[in-house]
């Protein structure tokens, strides 16, 4: 007589049976024939390249716009390709706009922001995580809370706060601190940063803590080195943040000679042509995409660090 078949036995049989009843749009039958294959390859580039093209399609015109004089600019139907490509444009619009003293102020305001935010929300996410103090879940919880607002709601309570700051009544207009004070705490950042350290292992920390190491030493020499990947993730975030940032900016910096990239386009684009406004959006957005290409394998690695635990 056949014994019952136990738990782990239906459990086999069960993914057994879905390996071989995995329902997929294209079937592996159809895709083992000519046309089959054919008709999944054509599919499959042309969503790639209308995906591409939705993407790239503004980068692209706004670099082509640049060099177009401003009557093709304004000429309908509108030109795929200038017709004189004129190159002077990128460098009468890096005089115009000062774009040199702009970016400087910019990667200024990105650097001191990027090492606020790692410190402020590498501890605090390292706390919840590993240290867990008392009512840790219900300081995570509002810090998450704090996503759902909408950012405007908060600037004008922001902006009195950088003009009068409580208790010591500093006014942090026109100086970095302005930036990198609101940057340094990021509800976001801290949970990203607490799910990668909730997947290192606890083992690591107690052996350390055995050996008598100090929390601190255990987050600089352990837990740092470890997540790096998702390190980059964040610093990306912030900087990118940073550049990208307009309305907090224009309040918080009204003086000419310290305004970020974004702003400083904005103020003087009245003043010159729409070919060397799109010139120095093309000039303003060459260090982010290089950055992006220099770390673009840690981007990658960091967005899919410490989704499994192991």
């Amino acid at each position: 007589m056949t014994p019952p078949p136990t738990h782990d036995d239906r459990k086999r049989r069960r993914a057994a049976w879905a390996d071989g009843h995995a329902r997929t749009i294209v079937s592996p039958l159809e895709l083992k024939s000519r046309w089959g294959s054919r008709i999944y390859w054509a599919v499959l580039v042309t969503v790639l390249l209308v995906f591409t093209l939705v993407f790239v399609f503004p980068l692209y015109w706004m670099v082509t716009g640049a060099m177009k004089s401003g009557e093709e600019i304004a000429q309908m139907p509108p030109t795929l390709w200038p017709e004189n490509p004129d190159f002077s444009v990128f460098s009468d619009a890096w005089e115009l706009f000062d774009i040199g003293l702009l970016l400087k102020n910019t990667l200024l305001y990105a650097v001191g922001a990027w090492l606020f935010a790692l410190a402020v929300d590498v501890t605090a996410a390292y706390a919840l995580s590993k240290l867990r103090p008392m009512f840790g879940n219900v300081i995570l919880g509002a810090m998450l809370a704090t996503l759902m607002i909408p950012p405007i709601v908060v600037m004008i309570p922001a902006y009195i706060t950088v003009t009068d700051v409580p208790i010591f009544g500093w006014q942090l207009l026109n100086s970095p601190w302005a930036i990198w004070f609101p940057v340094a705490a990021n509800g976001f950042n801290i949970f990203l940063l607490k799910r990668f350290f909730d997947s290192i292992p606890d083992e690591i920390l107690e052996a350390a803590e055995i050996d008598g190491v100090p929390p601190w030493r255990v987050l600089v020499s352990i837990i740092l080195p470890i997540s790096r990947p998702i390190l980059g993730v964040v610093s990306i975030f912030t900087v990118v943040l940073v550049f990208k940032d307009f309305v907090w900016p224009l309040l918080v910096l009204p003086d000419s000679e310290k305004m970020t990239i974004s702003v400083g386009l904005s103020q003087t684009a009245g003043a010159v042509t729409q070919n060397q406004i799109m010139a120095g959006l093309v000039i303003a957005s060459i260090p982010m995409i290089i950055g992006f290409f220099f770390f673009q394998r840690s981007i990658m690695a960091g967005l899919t660090a410490g989704s499994l635990k192991g």
